[in-house]
């Protein structure tokens, strides 16, 4: 499966952004997706999860009550909306899609998100 990150930017801190993930390929609902990000001179980390169905998610606890991820199978894309963005958002944000939550096969290219205090 392919997938296309996009929707970054540069964002005032307490701002908001939404972030696409498109997927084509391979049927999208039979993949478990992820949003991953690195930042400057860091690891990259996870953010956040979904299910194949959408129905469940979990996400890292630095952005709990902020980001939230969905999915929509018929549009095959996932999204991440970002809420109350704060400087340590700053990162390269990746998608990726995996059968499992432990096998990340597949990843984005990345889109930028700067966060201005």
């Amino acid at each position: 499966v392919q997938l296309q990150a996009y929707g970054g930017g540069l964002v005032q801190g307490g701002g908001s952004l939404r972030l696409s993930c498109a997927a084509s390929g391979r049927t999208f609902s039979n993949y478990a997706m992820g949003w991953f990000r690195q930042a400057p001179g860091k690891e990259r980390e996870f953010v956040a999860r979904v299910s194949r169905s959408g129905s469940s998610t979990y996400y890292t606890d630095s952005v709990k009550g902020r980001f939230t991820i969905s999915r929509d199978n018929a549009k095959n894309t996932m999204y991440l909306q970002m809420n109350s963005l704060n400087a340590e958002d700053t990162a390269v944000y990746y998608c990726a899609a995996g059968p499992d939550y432990t096998k990340w096969n597949y990843w984005g290219q990345g889109t930028l998100v700067t966060v201005s205090s």
